[in-house]
């Protein structure tokens, strides 16, 4: 079930805000957990059982670790019991197909391919209990004695299968507080649900479409500036559907009462690669920091660099069981570490030029990061940069047609729009606002295309 569905919006979330606003203080969580592991049962039933088993483990586990605090023996064995069996779960259901395909091709055997539904969120969730038990491990935060509420948190459904991915220790506070819930904190949820909607349906997918159009011709016959525009479709595409996700699933946390951190902050006006990733999915990179690149000496040991590429090698591997994937993750750590040498003082000099240089190999990073062929890879690459062929009638009149869109995915691609927003009289923004939630429901309607892109990841 997503977000930007009628099945969703108009039945399922307002059963479960009246049940949960009906519901006594002391038994809202457990509203909330039920009502989450229906949430997840709509689209893997079998798999709620693996995450029901991995929110015991974790829990059973942090209570251990919190119990056997001053046995560094004990603590340090449990925590181990922790980062192996998430991983583990993460691993088997992940990549085991990659696996053994690599042993497949190494030793030319002929291993059948597993081919396991992947769990939807199960890199979410997965990082979300091992940065329980880890911050347990380091005393930053007390175990959760109510294994109800542990589990809410484990299975929020407003973040549970495309993130942000979220820590227990930003949310603690809420989980324990009884009066977490506010009428101005429930109005503000409800703004940013609906103009997370609005990027989704009105922007994502519209775009998107010209994306999957593009790329479904033949490669071979591809123009020049048709493979930009192909790009740059999905350039913005991916922005809008993962951002306008996390804006759906911070709104509809603060009508829960839970205030999750933000996961985007306009990374596409950014001067460098290195502030594109400060901008971008602020939540999987603060994880990596806080839990691979500062536990292998971060910036205070000589060998710095390598620390970054092991985060960016995983970071890429994060996101998917292909060798693009890796690709994708070396490709930035590369970029990044030219910057961090030298790069960074002369980017500084030049806003122009230095927004220039960060959106071309952004641009050039998501090539690598859709596709997952090597050959198309390869094709669409050289496509990009051919002086054959440079323009043809596909592209203007695919242009002609989508120039609007384009134009708008630029404008709320910036804080331009939200600087509007913030002078404008409240009744004229939000008139604004309900005039766009109609029109969504009207493109949810009429649209037969409706993906979320990170559902895969």
């Amino acid at each position: 079930m997503v977000f930007s569905s009628l099945l969703f919006l108009f039945f399922f979330l307002p059963i479960v805000l009246i049940s949960y606003y009906i519901s006594p203080k002391n038994i809202r969580l457990a509203v909330l957990f039920i009502a989450s592991l229906i949430f997840y049962a709509f689209g893997e039933p079998i798999y709620i059982f693996l995450m029901i088993f991995s929110t015991i483990i974790d829990y059973t586990l942090g209570i251990l670790i919190f119990k056997f605090k001053n046995d560094r023996f004990l603590k340090i064995f449990f925590l181990v019991i922790s980062i192996t069996i998430n991983l583990s779960l993460l691993s088997f259901f992940k990549y085991s197909n990659f696996f053994i395909t690599i042993v497949n091709d190494l030793f030319n055997k002929n291993f059948s391919l597993l081919n396991i539904p992947l769990p939807i969120g199960i890199s979410f969730y997965t990082f979300q209990t091992l940065s329980y038990t880890i911050d347990v491990f380091r005393e930053n935060i007390s175990p959760q004695k109510n294994i109800i509420s542990f589990g809410a948190y484990v299975s929020l459904f407003p973040q549970l299968i495309a993130g942000p991915i979220v820590t227990y220790e930003s949310i603690e506070r809420d989980i324990n507080n009884k009066n977490r819930e506010t009428e101005a904190l429930f109005n503000d949820g409800v703004c940013r649900f609906i103009e997370g909607l609005c990027k989704k349906t009105l922007l994502a997918n519209n775009i998107g479409y010209l994306f999957e159009t593009l790329r479904s011709n033949n490669l071979n016959s591809i123009s020049t500036l048709t493979s930009w525009l192909c790009i740059i479709a999905y350039f913005f595409q991916i922005y809008f559907d993962f951002s306008g996700y996390s804006d759906m699933a911070i709104g509809l946390g603060k009508m829960f009462g839970f205030n999750f951190n933000e996961n985007f902050n306009y990374p596409y006006i950014s001067k460098s690669i290195t502030e594109f990733w400060r901008r971008w999915h602020i939540s999987l990179g603060s994880w990596f920091k806080n839990y691979l690149y500062i536990p292998l000496g971060g910036n205070r040991v000589k060998h710095k660099y390598f620390n970054l590429f092991i985060v960016w090698v995983f970071t890429g591997f994060w996101h998917g069981a292909n060798f693009n994937f890796i690709i994708w993750g070396i490709y930035f750590f590369i970029l990044i570490m030219i910057e961090k040498m030298f790069l960074l003082k002369f980017l500084e000099r030049s806003k122009i030029l230095s927004r220039i240089y960060s959106l071309f190999f952004i641009i050039i990073g998501w090539v690598i990061f859709v596709f997952e062929d090597k050959n198309s890879l390869s094709l669409f690459l050289s496509k990009m940069f051919s002086v054959n062929n440079f323009i043809d009638r596909e592209f203007l009149y695919y242009f002609k047609n989508f120039f609007i869109y384009i134009l708008i995915c630029i404008l709320f691609s910036t804080p331009l729009m939200n600087n509007l927003k913030l002078k404008l009289p409240k009744f004229i923004s939000n008139t604004f606002l309900i005039l766009c939630f109609i029109l969504s429901i009207a493109f949810i309607v009429n649209s037969s295309f409706n993906p979320f892109l990170y559902f895969r990841f």
